[in-house]
């Protein structure tokens, strides 16, 4: 029963995309361990970006200061 958790930012992704990640995640797994698509849970978690950090600053700000 495998358990795939995909974090990514809050930044417009689709329903269609994400429907892409979890169908090909699950072929994936599928494909690659012979694992039951039946039994494969896929989550995606949307993380807005000044909940995401990278090097000591949020990526909100890391972009603010890029952009800049």
């Amino acid at each position: 029963m495998p358990y795939v958790n995909i974090k990514i930012t809050r930044e417009g992704a689709t329903a269609e995309q994400k429907a892409a990640l979890i169908e090909g995640v699950t072929r994936l797994l599928q494909e690659t361990l012979n694992k039951n698509p039946a039994t494969t849970f896929v989550i995606i978690d949307e993380v807005e970006t000044d909940n995401w950090g990278i090097g000591g600053e949020s990526v909100a700000v890391r972009r603010k200061r890029e952009a800049g």
